[in-house]
């Protein structure tokens, strides 16, 4: 009798602490709502855009590094995927190289699995020099003076290198939109780790519920909302959400749709 009384208590109180209790589940799910609802209707301190696709039309970067694999453009997904996954090596290995440099030599381990010969030299050139001057895309320069004009704290924040983004934004005439350019050059570990955010969020002196990441990439929209970040989803063509990640609260076609959604918040 004794030992089935402890198990019943035993048993109760590791369904409260899980949430499994059905009382429990009620409540906490009520709560989770409004706590959803209240963030959803208020706005963040900080807006932190990542840059390239973006706010930056990469079709001139994907021409040139599909020319120089011989026309073969499937390559070009597996090509970014390579660049991500090593610029990941990179942090963990608590290793730092230009994310331009990495992209270059995944360009040439894609090559060379594929039969195709590049050098390192050309693998460089087909990216770094399309890259310093891609245009905008058609929609982000209204959408950004209009969050501008709404009173919004617009910072970019960036995988790519300081003086990289200091001249894609010269040439994409982007510069005058935002109060600060952050790159995680100064810090040595790229996005999506989660340290990354944390950093950004303390170079702006604000907490991680204060900031929201408008991007096109679902990997780093994943990682700012496990972060703590809130995230607007920029869904451009290719482009989806990490299924096993959190939703972000805004999700939409082009930075316009997005712009309309934050000027709304109170």
């Amino acid at each position: 009798m004794q030992n089935n009384r402890r198990n019943f208590i035993k048993n109760t109180a590791i369904l409260g602490a899980t949430g499994a209790a059905f009382p429990a589940m009620g409540f906490e799910s009520i709560r989770h709502e409004e706590n959803e609802k209240k963030v959803a209707t208020t706005r963040p301190k900080v807006l932190f855009f990542d840059v390239n696709e973006t706010l930056l039309d990469l079709t001139a970067m994907k021409t040139s590094v599909g020319d120089l694999l011989g026309g073969r453009n499937e390559l070009l997904p597996l090509w970014f995927t390579t660049m991500l996954q090593y610029s990941l090596v990179s942090t963990v290995g608590r290793q730092y190289k230009d994310f331009g440099i990495i992209g270059a030599a995944a360009l040439q381990m894609v090559a060379a699995n594929n039969g195709i010969e590049v050098t390192e030299k050309e693998a460089q050139e087909a990216i770094l020099g399309p890259i310093r001057s891609l245009p905008a895309h058609p929609e982000v320069k209204a959408a950004l003076q209009a969050l501008k004009d709404a009173g919004y704290k617009m910072v970019s924040f960036t995988n790519s290198s300081n003086k990289g983004v200091q001249t894609q934004f010269e040439n994409a005439g982007l510069t005058a939109y935002f109060d600060e350019r952050l790159s995680i050059e100064d810090l040595g570990k790229f996005k999506p780790d989660a340290d990354a955010y944390d950093w950004a969020a303390r170079k702006m002196g604000i907490e991680p519920e204060e900031c929201l990441l408008v991007a096109a990439h679902g990997w780093d929209i994943a990682g700012a909302i496990w972060a703590g970040w809130r995230g607007a989803f920029i869904s451009r063509p290719g482009a989806q959400l990490y299924p096993l990640a959190p939703k972000p609260e805004i999700n939409e076609k082009d930075l316009a749709r997005i712009a309309e959604k934050l000027i709304a918040l109170k």
